[in-house]
């Protein structure tokens, strides 16, 4: 751990905070209408696909227009990939994909997850990339924000049956937000040598007489939105590691940025659009607070020699001067390696710069934890701060019950439905977590991949259950998930981490949208204080770590204790 680290860390957090307040303002104005430069495009788009956009939905309407449109859009990406041979831009004439690979893509892409069990340039052809995989890029985010918004307005509304137009919130989120940004983003990349064409592979002659295919694409345009929308899916099999999608510091500093900025400007949105700033800056806190403990472990994990070249040499910080640098960048170091490790698996991202399966045990459960903790710490676009809300609405009624009196959120009472709406969200993502985790451990079929024993190949195991249930796509690439088992268990996770937890949450918005506002009264537990922020995280602690305690304590942290004793499992 150096100086120099913790200024990167700095510096990065405060551009950050610097610039989430000016785009959740911007974002807000978007949601609220309050926004004309592009109305006629917005319009044509209306008319083209038969949107009324002066109605607004139910929240049974709400989600039944979000299952079908992802739906629809599973199945077109499954075609596509199946078909991909006979389909245009597929210059290097790549076979149609495997069924139930094709299917698990499909259902990761679909989902925000961007999980990829495949070699990414040699087995979807540019078409395929673009119009399938890209296309899930923006309106899988987008759909994530959409169904953020709705809370946000059953929260902000008294007595009203509606939560806005599911079209409408996804319309305005690609053409105001997304596209826009992912525009000027794209350009940035480009400046600093991400690439960006749709030429054949280039065949490179080596020194040794040797040929070597180098694979092109247009990859800048996707690099923008993988991150922006906290996708994550590489256009490389090395993802982010890779010098075409993240050629320098400059760059590799933007993709982090990225997947941070709207996640964490939509808690401004959230204060703006409840007229209550105050909380919206109370989560923004929560969030950092967690942000900077994950960083800090993980940053000094990976600072440390490994406890078994000290055993076999006391020359181990020789050995490893910097720490532990196995699977990282030598341009990108431990520092920036830790950082991106970090923030992609507090937001939904995914995409990586380094391989988290090398990581010291303790380095690589601060990833495992922060998903484990709902993808909740910045989050996904829109699932992080619908998760949050969830997780105050838990705290509120915590709070509520140690003063006795009925717990209230911004004005609305939170009574047995809305509890029993937020438990069977918390509850439902451990459940698909650890039950297929137990299959997996137990049968052929999901042992038969596995590329270690002991501790850590249980880490492997339970790291590709969680990073699927949480939409968040990062592996511990020891694990070979592309079989028929981990293809079918881990597509469903996918499905059921992000639909089925996603209709509680609605339901949630639609009853909190009925409600009455009710005046504050001196047994009012106030959400916009420091002492709601310590309530907050401590909630999601308790809630998330206890959850899971036991299969950490099997995994890393059993794994950290006898490296220390010089056993390895190979």
């Amino acid at each position: 751990m150096t100086a120099n680290g913790w200024l990167q860390f700095i510096v990065y957090f405060v551009v950050l905070l610097v610039c989430v307040r000016p785009l959740g303002i911007y974002m807000a104005k978007v949601f609220e209408g309050k926004l004309h430069f592009l109305r006629p495009f917005e319009r044509l788009i209306y008319r083209v696909s038969g949107v009324r956009s002066d109605e607004e939905m139910t929240w049974k309407e709400y989600t039944v227009a979000m299952l079908l449109f992802s739906f629809v859009s599973l199945i077109l990406t499954y075609v596509f990939e199946r078909l991909q041979h006979v389909l245009p831009w597929n210059p290097q004439h790549l076979p149609g994909v495997e069924a139930f690979l094709a299917w698990n893509t499909a259902a990761s892409f679909t989902t925000n997850t961007n999980w990829q069990a495949y070699s990414n340039d040699v087995t979807m052809s540019y078409f395929t990339q673009m119009a399938g995989l890209a296309y899930h890029n923006f309106f899988s985010a987008a759909a994530g924000i959409a169904v953020a918004i709705a809370l946000v307005r059953g929260v902000a509304r008294r007595e009203a049956k509606t939560i806005g137009n599911f079209w409408v919130d996804v319309t305005r989120t690609c053409l105001y937000v997304l596209v826009p940004l992912c525009i000027v983003f794209a350009l940035v990349l480009v400046s600093q040598g991400v690439i960006q064409n749709l030429h054949p592979y280039t065949v490179a002659h080596t020194l040794e007489h040797q040929t070597q295919t180098i694979a092109q694409g247009p990859v800048a345009s996707q690099e923008a939105i993988k991150e922006l929308g906290t996708n994550g899916g590489g256009f490389f099999s090395a993802n982010s590691a890779h010098p075409f999608e993240n050629p320098t510091a400059f760059s590799n500093f933007i993709e982090m940025f990225l997947i941070f900025l709207i996640g964490g400007a939509l808690t401004v949105t959230l204060g703006r659009m409840t007229g209550s700033p105050g909380h919206g800056w109370a989560i923004f806190a929560c969030m950092s607070i967690l942000f900077a403990a994950g960083f800090t472990v993980c940053y000094w994990a990976e600072s440390q020699p490994s406890p078994v070249l000290h055993g076999v040499t006391q020359q181990a910080s020789a050995l490893q001067p910097g720490g532990n640098m196995e699977g990282k960048e030598a341009r990108f170091g431990i520092t920036d390696s830790s950082m991106f490790a970090t923030i992609t698996t507090d937001a939904s991202c995914g995409a990586v710069n380094s391989m988290h399966d090398s990581y010291m045990p303790l380095g690589g459960m601060v990833p495992l934890i922060n998903i484990m903790l709902g993808e909740i710490i910045f989050g996904g676009v829109g699932s992080g701060l619908y998760g949050m809300i969830i997780y105050v609405v838990l705290s509120v009624f915590i709070a509520g019950l140690m003063v006795g009196r009925t717990p209230e959120y911004l004005g609305k009472k939170i009574e047995s439905y809305d509890v029993k709406m937020t438990m069977l969200y918390v509850l439902i993502f451990p459940l698909v977590i650890l039950v297929l985790t137990a299959i997996g451990v137990l049968t052929h079929a999901g042992l038969s991949s596995l590329a270690n024993n002991g501790p850590h190949g249980l880490t492997e195991i339970l790291y590709a259950y969680v990073s699927t249930a949480g939409n968040n796509g990062s592996a511990f690439a020891g694990l070979n998930a592309n079989t028929k088992f981990y293809n079918i268990t881990t597509g469903f996770n996918m499905l059921t981490g992000r639909f089925l937890m996603m209709i509680p949450m609605l339901a949630l918005a639609g009853n909190l949208a009925r409600k009455k506002s009710v005046p504050p009264s001196p047994g009012t537990f106030p959400v916009n204080t420091p002492l709601f922020t310590v309530l907050l995280t401590s909630v999601i602690l308790i809630v998330g770590a206890l959850t899971f305690f036991p299969a950490l304590s099997l995994g890393p942290i059993l794994e950290h204790l006898l490296l220390h004793h010089g056993v390895l499992f190979s």
